[in-house]
């Protein structure tokens, strides 16, 4: 159960983490933050965070390939935002508006697009609000302070 039945937008750092045993103290928490998404179902994200996440996983952390598939076709399940102009529109809004870079806005306009009010990244400013959508750092931030267990 959820305090708040809201949407959580998911980057590509968190799934980067959750595959990186290099850091387990980021691993750690970035597996406890999607258990609880997945257990509530309220994950999203879009298509270029699986692509960011594909890359860095096979390049940067150096996982092996077949794993990072087999990851990318478990988080289609959560129903990536798909690419459109009015996706890249929204995403020159906010680098015209925030200042934001345009792969962040992207981002930002994708948790837009699904109806998110959150996005858990450590890549923006923690709890600033972007419109409707608020900055969670997972690193910084247990999932615990949105998420109760259920009463027994």
């Amino acid at each position: 159960m959820t305090l708040r039945a809201d949407l959580w937008f998911v980057d590509s750092n968190v799934l980067l983490s959750n595959l990186d045993s290099a850091n387990t103290v980021k691993q750690r928490s970035a597996h406890l933050w999607l258990d609880k998404l997945w257990e509530h179902g309220c994950g999203c994200l879009s298509w270029q965070v699986l692509n960011e996440f594909y890359a860095n996983g096979t390049g940067k952390i150096g996982a092996p390939e077949a794993v990072v598939r087999k990851a990318v076709e478990t988080y289609v399940g959560w129903g990536p935002a798909e690419f459109s102009m009015g996706l890249m529109q929204n995403a020159w809004r906010w680098v015209d508006h925030a200042g934001l870079n345009y792969w962040d806005a992207l981002i930002l306009a994708a948790a837009e697009r699904l109806g998110c009010r959150w996005l858990l990244t450590e890549d923006f400013q923690e709890s600033r609000k972007y419109g409707s959508v608020e900055v969670v750092n997972p690193f910084r931030t247990p999932p615990e302070e949105f998420f109760r267990q259920p009463p027994r």
